[in-house]
């Protein structure tokens, strides 16, 4: 900056001779500028608004996941809470502890004869 106040200072007789070629070109730099910086921050804004666009389409199908799987009921039976006690079949390969009475623990044998 301070040195574009000694290049101001240095050259200021040739600014006051010719203000309007000074203005002209001023106009024409801070434009050409302005057009160039605009033109490559483009691409970087609409990079920005896309991930936004993204995120906000993410955060409404989280929403309408939410919602779908709070009204539906789960089909994943629970021994503690079901109407029909089933004591068949052990729940996630626990096998009960104590032994039915009537039923075998291996197949039974046939005869030959």
């Amino acid at each position: 900056m301070h040195d574009l106040i000694d290049f101001f200072q240095a050259n200021a007789a040739l600014v006051f001779a010719n203000p309007i070629a000074f203005m002209a070109f001023a106009v024409l730099f801070a434009g050409g500028g302005f057009i160039v910086g605009r033109y490559f921050l483009t691409e970087r804004i609409a990079n920005l608004e896309s991930r936004i666009a993204r995120r906000d389409d993410e955060i409404e199908a989280l929403k309408a996941g939410r919602k779908r799987k709070t009204e539906e009921l789960s089909l994943i039976p629970i021994k503690g809470i079901s109407a029909i006690e089933n004591d068949g079949t052990p729940l996630l390969g626990k096998w009960p502890d104590r032994c039915r009475p009537g039923t075998l623990s291996a197949p039974p044998r046939q005869r030959r004869g």
